[in-house]
């Protein structure tokens, strides 16, 4: 049974005309394709997290709601979607992620430079929320080189569930993009996130985030794994707010500079917020 803790309220008036608005002019959103519980929260404060490089996802992450496949050609009119969604919204600070293209020769990352200039352009701060690219420096520099404000790249869970949960993934490769972003850019505040309620122990989340700590990594989120469809991994614990308070005080204690932990919290869950603390503590 679903605790009280993860009952979700908005505001339906106010959700509305964004959530209409996806819908009409087709815009990719991971809100919608991951199916995150939040999103009635975030569209009532005319926030969302566009997702580009299509709809389907070359990896099959067991926790994940995205569509999984054979994606197809990457649309020439999706940074002018984007565009004009963020003008919409009136955003000022836009998270743009992805599905994982291991089918294209630069893993899209290309596509995530172009969109990120064209906002930066229109003067709007951007967090890229990236895949792993395989670890590949030139592609991850070649994000870099657009010059996002924010730089995030989700490990999601722990080293010992990574075979059953992410299995096309390598937990090495994970960490060692968020140092070699560190590497590169070391004035550019990172970010990461993960699931708890999945089966893992508080030992092996520890060492989870004393090792993207390592990494010089920033900021932090960790949320309640929530099942998005039936062909997806079970939930195995629904985790009690006081386990997340506890995580949230010892990421602090280990140097993030902004951590946010709760049953509903998701990466890009108040991205902007965590970003002003960040610029404001620095």
């Amino acid at each position: 049974m679903v605790p009280d803790w993860i009952r979700v309220s908005y505001n339906e008036g106010r959700v509305g005309p964004v959530a209409d608005y996806i819908g009409r002019n087709r815009v990719n959103t991971v809100c919608e394709g991951a199916l995150c519980p939040n999103r009635w929260t975030c569209y009532a404060d005319r926030e969302l997290t566009f997702m580009i490089l299509g709809e389907r996802c070359t990896r099959r992450c067991g926790f994940c709601g995205v569509q999984k496949g054979t994606p197809g050609s990457v649309d020439e009119d999706e940074c002018r979607t984007v565009l004009e969604a963020a003008a919409w919204l009136g955003a000022d600070y836009v998270v743009l992620t992805s599905v994982t293209r291991d089918d294209l020769p630069d893993g899209g990352a290309g596509q995530f430079a172009t969109v990120i200039r064209s906002l930066r352009e229109r003067g709007i701060q951007v967090e890229a929320l990236v895949p792993d690219f395989n670890g590949d420096e030139t592609l991850i520099a070649a994000v870099l080189d657009a010059y996002p404000d924010v730089v995030a790249h989700n490990m999601e869970t722990t080293a010992a569930l990574y075979p059953a949960i992410r299995p096309m993934s390598d937990y090495a490769v994970s960490l060692s993009v968020l140092s070699t972003i560190k590497r590169l850019r070391r004035d550019l505040p990172t970010k990461s996130g993960f699931m708890l309620g999945i089966g893992e122990d508080m030992t092996e989340v520890r060492g989870l985030m004393q090792d993207i700590r390592s990494t010089g990594c920033d900021i932090l989120t960790i949320g309640q794994y929530l099942k998005p469809s039936p062909e997806n991994v079970e939930v195995r614990a629904y985790v009690h707010p006081e386990v997340f308070a506890m995580l949230e005080e010892y990421g602090y204690a280990l140097g993030f500079i902004a951590v946010q932990s709760g049953p509903l919290v998701r990466s890009s869950f108040r991205a902007r917020k965590m970003w002003k603390q960040v610029r404001d503590k620095r």
